[in-house]
């Protein structure tokens, strides 16, 4: 699914740390068939966990055939699969391979849990270089080995409707302030119609617009030593352009306030209640659903401000999706690289692209979860050219938490048309960086 919705605080990562370096644990895993079964724990991708198991059981009986090796599938629900996960580092009675969300994997790699992918490692599953560098980056803390490398591709990308355009006389935008304009000149609130819609009360939709709106302006969440700079001139001027679409421009309907990561903001623009929408890939099958066809809307990379500010990136995205990692306590340590080199091969990323609406992760790749080239280019060179991994710190969680709560709480702020400040937003983010400091 989603990316956005693989944040939560890992409140007990000291303990995990503890309790996973002991080595006193055995891995869930069946050592059955001479140590030729495996377990692996997948998130859910589809539409259900019944559709991913019935994605991926083929697949996996592939696997089986050609090198004997068998998989025990355990398909796992967002909401279930970070405590599970966390359990299994307490315990140690994890599976062998598991998924785990991107954003999580430097947090994750602070518990010691999970094996260090060091050259002789890459090199059983094909090698660094066959991955895309932007979704390699994600593996872990920067100088250090990965514990995670990469499954599927996700990133943000600019939905607009190609009618409501049209008929308007307009261009997709390529700057900000081109968005601007069309998003005010679409704005009907007569007519129930506005130029974006948003997801005012989901906090990971917030924290990742203020990461990337920050880094337009160039700020940085984290400075090179770990310490929160949340209240930096760049963050504060990327939160003031995300939450400017709702107060001060007033291209957003109040009410969005109210939407959280659901079906709401994707169908307000597949009904032609607004005209552009800022979300990942998987959006498809939502619009889609819905009734949309992929011929009736556009994508284009995210524009930023021109010229850029001082110190400002050409940022449209965070590197999201899903990545996979193996247990360092597994008994099954050669099985298990084989199946992370066989579902991150070339022909495999081709199969489960398409119903897991995902890009590739491995160069020469082709996106084809749809049949509109200009989206599949455009989702492609962000991921290739225009995307950063969010901070690449244990702090990641708690970072994505108290940033995307003081987002949400300025929007709702906006939408009683309260002008939100620099002094708002900054008090604000001095907030959420205190709650950090006073976790430690």
């Amino acid at each position: 699914m989603k990316a956005r919705l693989i944040s939560t605080v890992l409140t007990v990562l000291a303990v995990t740390a503890t309790a996973a370096c002991s080595g006193g644990g055995t891995s869930s895993s069946s050592s059955s068939a001479g140590g030729k079964t495996l377990t692996y724990w997948a998130s859910n991708q589809g539409t259900s966990l019944e559709n991913d198991k019935a994605v991926l059981g083929p697949e996996l009986a592939k696997f089986q055939k050609q090198t004997g090796v068998k998989v025990n599938l355990q398909v796992i629900g967002w909401p279930d699969l970070l405590n599970k996960i966390l359990g299994a580092t307490t315990s140690g009675q994890g599976p062998d391979v598991l998924n785990i969300g991107n954003t999580w994997a430097a947090s994750l790699q602070a518990t010691g849990a999970f094996m260090p992918f060091d050259a002789k490692a890459l090199t059983a599953i094909g090698g660094q270089d066959k991955f895309v560098p932007a979704s390699f980056a994600t593996g872990g803390v920067a100088g250090k080995p990965v514990t995670s490398v990469p499954l599927y591709g996700l990133v943000y990308g600019l939905y607009y409707n190609k009618k409501m355009f049209a008929d308007a006389g307009l261009q997709p935008p390529t700057t900000w302030q081109e968005l601007q304009a069309a998003a005010k000149k679409l704005t009907v609130p007569a007519k129930n119609q506005y130029g974006m819609v948003l997801e005012g009360a989901s906090y990971t939709e917030s924290v990742h617009f203020a990461f990337i709106f920050g880094r337009q302006n160039g700020g940085q969440p984290f400075d090179a030593a770990g310490k929160a700079t949340f209240t930096s001139d760049g963050m504060i001027a990327g939160v003031k352009q995300y939450v400017d679409l709702m107060g001060k421009d007033k291209v957003v309907n109040p009410s969005n306030v109210q939407y959280k990561n659901g079906p709401e903001a994707p169908g307000d623009f597949a009904k032609g209640k607004a005209a552009m929408l800022m979300s990942q890939n998987n959006a498809d099958n939502t619009l889609q659903a819905d009734g949309m066809k992929s011929g009736e809307y556009g994508v284009v990379p995210i524009p930023t401000p021109s010229p850029l500010p001082a110190g400002g990136k050409d940022v449209a995205s965070f590197v999201a999706g899903i990545n996979l990692s193996i247990f360092k306590n597994t008994k099954n340590q050669d099985a298990a690289l084989k199946l992370l080199k066989f579902l991150t091969s070339p022909e495999e990323q081709t199969i489960l692209d398409k119903p897991f609406t995902a890009l590739p992760v491995v160069k020469g790749g082709t996106v084809n979860f749809t049949d509109n080239k200009a989206e599949a280019d455009a989702f492609a060179k962000v991921l290739a050219t225009k995307a950063e991994p969010l901070p690449l710190v244990a702090a990641e969680s708690a970072f994505e938490t108290n940033v995307g709560n003081a987002v949400n709480g300025l929007l709702a702020q906006a939408a009683t048309g309260k002008d939100v400040t620099n002094a708002d937003i900054k008090a604000a983010m001095q907030s959420a960086q205190d709650k950090m400091a006073a976790a430690g």
